[in-house]
């Protein structure tokens, strides 16, 4: 992909100075687009990246491994800059149970990595795992976060990421109800009750409904692929939430159909209104799993992709724009 790839966030002009509500397609221009990042050194895939700056060096957490079979260890990369050049390091080891240990969500605060991670995806079950470093690459595990809830709609749990909004800490979450067919996931939210990493954690309940998303496959589609997965809560400049997550188009043939959108809201728990896919593949192929990082008036978006150029093999990508852009939106 070359530098200055265009997103897409569906938008209608109020006036030519007010604000933007829903309507009619706006393009935006990813001024910076770096694609891809880098290689893996012995697996297939990269996904689901979470970058991390401990003060001295970046650190990217994420899932290596095939999407052949499903089967995935836990990334640790680390750069000088964001940009790279990236190192990569053992996978990182946990003595953690389950068939689905990935997608990890980390946050660095007074000197210490926290990390929220997922033991399912596929099936039902699953818990958000917490562990805690002092340097990114040796871990504890303490007790769980937050358990799933058979046989209601959190019977399943997975991609957990952290998130400090207005000095509260969450964790945004994907919850599904039990499927026959295909996980069908929606969008949850806890709160700390400590005011720390630590938990107790108050579920808040789902925060982020398929049926609200007008870009997403419907759970009636009968070629339906996956529900809305790998949210991200950030607080912009002015004060509102933006969630950065994956949907998955409602046409197009499979491969094709993921992609990563925006939503704003003025309160953590929504409601969320989408400003629809944001970041364009360039071509066949799709993106997805993502994180946003606001630094002063930049907006940069560490995402996967997969398309041609790599064989069709997910790798890492790193986007930016002002955030100010956002400010337009309603």
């Amino acid at each position: 992909m070359a530098d200055g790839l265009n997103c897409f966030v569906g938008l209608k002009r109020e006036s030519s100075h007010g604000r933007q509500s829903l309507g009619q397609t706006m393009k935006i221009d990813f001024e910076t687009n770096v694609f891809p990042l880098f290689h893996p050194q012995a697996v297939d895939d990269l996904k689901d990246p979470c970058p991390v700056y401990d003060g001295r060096l970046w650190h990217v957490f994420g899932s290596s491994g095939t999407v052949t079979s499903e089967t995935w260890k836990i990334l640790h990369a680390t750069a000088p800059e964001l940009h790279g050049p990236w190192t990569e390091h053992a996978p990182i080891g946990l003595p953690v149970k389950g068939s689905g240990v990935a997608a990890p969500g980390v946050v660095h605060e007074d000197g210490v990595f926290h990390m929220f991670i997922q033991t399912e995806f596929m099936k039902s079950g699953g818990r958000c795992e917490h562990a805690v470093s002092n340097d990114g690459f040796n871990w504890v595990v303490l007790n769980p976060a937050i358990l799933s809830l058979p046989g209601t709609d959190e019977d399943g749990i997975y991609d957990p990421h952290p998130a400090l909004i207005g000095g509260k800490r969450y964790i945004v979450y994907s919850g599904m109800p039990e499927f026959t067919r295909v996980p069908q996931p929606d969008i949850y939210l806890a709160r700390s009750q400590s005011d720390s990493w630590f938990g107790p954690w108050k579920r808040l309940g789902k925060i982020l409904d398929h049926n609200e998303i007008p870009h997403h496959n419907t759970r009636e589609d009968p070629d339906y692929e996956w529900g809305i997965e790998g949210a991200q809560l950030v607080e912009l400049p002015d004060g509102r939430v933006l969630l950065n997550a994956t949907c998955f188009l409602p046409h197009g043939p499979r491969g094709s159909r993921q992609r990563v959108f925006f939503a704003i809201a003025g309160a953590v728990t929504g409601p969320f209104v989408s400003l629809g896919p944001v970041l364009d593949p360039g071509g066949p192929g799709e993106n997805g799993h993502s994180t946003v990082m606001i630094d002063g008036e930049r907006l940069t978006l560490f995402y996967q992709s997969r398309v041609a150029a790599t064989n069709h093999r997910w790798r890492y990508g790193l986007a930016s724009f002002d955030v100010s852009l956002l400010s337009a939106v309603a």
